[in-house]
């Protein structure tokens, strides 16, 4: 190998090495912007630039991992959402761009002015610490029954919303006799007979137990629904991610359990159902 390459011809060989292993090249993309904290023009404008030769193995070198099917956001520690960086683990979801939607869709349907809000489930702390950074005086709550990722989540809060609160629990256990206004969570809704059709780097590195529910998939939404009464406050709203075909199935769940309240499921830009809110 050179001495020093260009940032374009490394970039092109990451490329050619994610092809030939069945990966997508965009990875490659992904990697290089990530990790230099570019902008796409600010890649372009460094294409001309030489690398040394450590830099361009220290590259390489993740980009092969991303090779063998490891997904790119775990390999730098680190995945884009809502505009701000979240570190993310093995023991977190990586946070997609659908939730984002969920985020938005919480955030244009509650006041700005002091809301309790909890985040169940919060994995990285995506949904609390963004709901917290984007409306400085709601009071927001987040649990997850992993504690590798409540602690995940608690770094990421300390460099962006340090006034989250969290705590290790199922469900809504850890807040019992509590109630707020809003509850907001991106559920385990998987079932696990759609594995085979399942991306191999999420069935391989992404955890278990955030991914897969039972009951087709509705065991989650099952259990929100016989809780929702005594946690959420008159006229307080829940949000949840589901899955793209569920929608029917929640929200006849949702309207069997709690007859007076409205349910509505939500498309998100691909023209899914992707989301679901119940209003007491």
């Amino acid at each position: 190998m050179a001495n020093s390459q260009t940032v374009f011809a490394v970039l092109r060989t990451a490329q050619d090495r994610l092809a030939a292993a069945n990966q997508e090249t965009a990875a490659a993309q992904f990697l290089l912007m990530m990790g230099q904290h570019w902008s796409f023009t600010q890649l372009v404008q460094h294409y001309r630039d030489t690398w040394p030769a450590p830099q361009v193995q220290a590259y390489l070198s993740q980009v092969d991992r991303v090779c063998q099917g490891e997904p790119a956001q775990y390999v730098l520690g680190r995945a884009p959402f809502y505009g701000r960086d979240f570190e993310v683990t093995p023991a977190t979801l990586i946070p997609r761009e659908e939730t984002e939607e969920l985020v938005e869709w919480v955030l244009s349907s509650l006041p700005p002015t002091e809301q309790r809000v909890i985040d169940v489930g919060t994995g990285s702390g995506a949904i609390g610490v963004t709901l917290q950074v984007e409306r400085p005086a709601w009071t927001v709550v987040a649990t997850d029954i992993s504690a590798e990722a409540v602690a995940v989540a608690q770094r990421n809060a300390q460099q962006l919303a340090p006034a989250v609160q969290f705590t290790v629990g199922d469900l809504l256990a850890p807040v019992a006799g509590q109630r707020f206004d809003a509850i907001v969570s991106n559920p385990p809704y998987i079932d696990r007979t759609e594995m085979p059709v399942m991306d191999a780097s999420v069935r391989r590195y992404e955890p278990v137990g955030a991914l897969y529910a039972a009951d087709h998939g509705l065991a989650f939404y099952r259990r929100f629904a016989g809780l929702l009464a005594d946690y959420l406050q008159p006229n307080g709203q829940f949000f949840a991610e589901i899955g793209y075909h569920q929608g029917p199935a929640v929200q006849q769940l949702f309207a069997a359990a709690l007859p007076q309240a409205t349910v509505t499921v939500k498309q998100d830009m691909s023209g899914h159902d992707r989301m679901v809110r119940v209003q007491l």
